[in-house]
């Protein structure tokens, strides 16, 4: 998801400009009528100021009026959008509006060109290490859910080496760290604890846990971390308090404002994504991830970035999604984002099915992960679902999926990094 400083940086469209919005962070009626939780942190990091977020941006936006505009767009907005050279947000409404679904073969051959153009015909490889599946959060669509009945474990030092090992057996070289969100028992001594250990296996190191302080994020970049995926679940705010039942995950505007932390803190890559199927608009969701990317492209311009496309999958407490997403609307949307952002890295993970990723690799996607495990020692220890997050639907062990990527014309790549280089 790589995004430089000498990129052209999209425009902001209209929706929203004009709109006065007072300093506080109420959302007030905008969307479906609810007031968000006051935006600090819980007492970690104090009050998000005006200005240093992109809550101010989102607090701009109306949800319906989004999906509405996007509704309303036509067979020209989207001839539009695939001819023009520098493609705005507004653009971006075009592409993954209904009227853009009888394009997606001129859009699925821009996809392709824009990729090789700027990423080559490579598909890097990375893994998901699970740390730890204590959380202090009850979310609805979790596995981790705290209310959920699941033996709960937190890998210590000796198990992190041996699933460290396995995972190098198996060929990887970037590993993206997972717990649930617990910052008692798994937060930031618990990082400090195991980053170096994982560090001396991999020359790339991801996070993706709960949200932390600025200040926390920049002690472990001293530690080796170079990327942090924090995911909004949802931007629509009556939806994201439905599915968010307790804990430190109800505070979305905590969550909203990470990536600009992240920013601050000088973080490498910064990953963003919704959960496909938890609001009842995948299109409006999408729109919003494209404007926070917009946002932190334009405020935290020295990181790159990255994008995942997670549909909401089975799990223990087997949340129903709230709208459905087909797989050619999937494609829809993963097409839209390249000809939108021709440098960001578009990852797919095991979630999707074999036959899905085998053509994506075709479409945008620059990153998968291949043969994970979702809950915590499942490297070296093999499968024990009654541990895990949510069910994966590529199963495929990592040199079939390597064989696909290469029978599609590609070649996968392992490592791309030496640490000593530096970030």
């Amino acid at each position: 998801m790589s995004q430089h400083a000498n990129d052209p940086t999209p425009t902001l469209p209209l929706p929203g400009e004009g709109v006065s919005t007072p300093p506080s962070c109420e959302v007030g009626d905008r969307g479906s009528g609810l007031t968000p939780p006051p935006c600090e942190g819980g007492g970690r990091e104090g009050v998000e100021r005006k200005s240093e977020s992109f809550l101010d941006r989102w607090q701009e936006l109306e949800w319906d009026d989004i999906g509405m505009q996007i509704r309303a767009k036509t067979a020209a907005d989207v001839e539009r959008a695939l001819t023009t050279s520098r493609r705005t947000l507004a653009d971006f409404m075009a592409l993954i509006s209904p009227a853009a679904e009888a394009y997606l073969p001129q859009m699925a051959a821009e996809a392709e060109r824009l990729t090789r153009q700027r990423f080559g015909n490579t598909i890097g490889f990375y893994v998901p290490l699970y740390l730890s599946n204590l959380c202090a959060n009850d979310c609805t669509y979790c596995g981790f859910s705290m209310s959920n009945r699941l033996k709960r474990k937190t890998l210590n030092s000796e198990e992190i080496e041996r699933e460290c090992l396995a995972i190098k057996a198996r060929g990887f070289d970037s590993v993206l760290l997972v717990t649930g969100e617990h910052e008692h028992k798994v937060g930031l001594a618990y990082f400090r604890q195991v980053l170096p250990i994982i560090r001396r296996h991999f020359s790339t190191v991801g996070m993706e846990v709960q949200p932390l302080s600025q200040d926390e994020y920049a002690e472990l970049k001293t530690l080796g971390l170079d990327a942090v995926m924090v995911y909004q679940e949802t931007y629509h705010a009556p939806t994201y308090a439905r599915h968010h039942l307790r804990g430190n995950k109800r505070d979305i505007a905590w969550r909203l404002a990470t990536p600009d932390r992240l920013g601050r803190a000088g973080i490498d890559k910064i990953g963003l994504g919704a959960l496909i199927g938890l609001s009842a608009d995948w299109r409006a969701d999408s729109y919003f991830v494209a404007e926070h990317l917009a946002w932190l492209e334009r405020h935290h311009w020295q990181s790159r970035y990255s994008l995942s496309f997670p549909r909401l999958r089975p799990c223990t407490g087997a949340l129903e999604p709230a709208v459905v997403m087909s797989d050619r609307q999937l494609a829809q949307l993963i097409c839209a984002w390249r000809l939108f952002s021709p440098t960001l890295d578009l990852s797919l993970s095991t979630r999707e099915s074999a036959t899905f990723r085998n053509g994506a690799v075709r479409l945008g996607i620059t990153q998968m992960s291949a043969e994970s495990r979702t809950q915590p020692g499942g490297y070296a220890e093999g499968d024990k679902e009654e541990l895990e997050q949510f069910a994966i639907h590529d199963d495929r062990p990592v040199g079939e999926v390597a064989a696909a990527v290469r029978q599609a014309g590609l070649q996968p790549v392992f490592k791309d990094w030496e640490p000593f280089l530096g970030r």
